[in-house]
């Protein structure tokens, strides 16, 4: 199997990414993490870049072209798929229409609901039964893409934010690899 080159994005601790990193050292897993693109310099995640020596990019998006730094390093590890793992951005119109069906992200619930940030705190405030996390392909509008995979728990009664945060991020860590598989199944 020819592995194809992936892009991770993070913005804090990397948990995804090193779970990526890791399915990625597997023979039949279809793709190599070549780069880690970062809008924190003091993510934690860029640790796992470093100690597996991936190239890395730190970029400033306050910085009016920062984008264009990111599309150069995209072309010259000739990558064909980007993972948001973390990252705290909205992707651009443009970088999208560059990238399109080749962008997947990460979500902390089971999409459609609970789009956008404090996803914990509003599934625990409306007594929801189950959550969980979903891959999508990521489109125009936030958290709103073809879903990929969804994986899900039964919420505790006595289940606080943090042990949902926990639980989920035990699930992404199995949810994003395999979304990874199902996309390149029968490429």
């Amino acid at each position: 199997m020819v592995k194809k080159n992936a892009c991770v994005f993070i913005s804090g601790y990397g948990s995804n990414l090193k779970s990526l990193i890791d399915n990625s050292r597997k023979e039949n897993f279809p793709v190599n993490i070549s780069l880690v693109v970062s809008n924190n310099i003091n993510a934690k995640g860029l640790l796992h870049a470093k100690k597996n020596c991936i190239p890395y990019l730190i970029v400033n998006t306050k910085k009016r072209n920062f984008e264009n730094s990111i599309l150069k390093m995209i072309k010259k590890h000739k990558i064909v798929l980007i993972c948001l793992a973390g990252y705290m951005k909205i992707i651009s119109k443009n970088f999208l229409n560059k990238y399109r069906k080749k962008i997947i992200n990460i979500h902390p619930s089971l999409l459609p609901k609970y789009k956008g940030l404090n996803t914990y705190e509003r599934v625990i405030k409306n007594n929801e039964k189950k959550t969980g996390c979903t891959v999508h392909f990521v489109n125009e509008k936030l958290d709103s893409g073809k879903l990929i995979v969804q994986k899900s728990f039964f919420i505790k009664k006595k289940d606080k934010t943090d042990v949902l945060k926990i639980k989920t991020q035990k699930l992404e860590k199995r949810a994003f690899p395999e979304a990874i598989i199902k996309i390149y199944r029968y490429s």
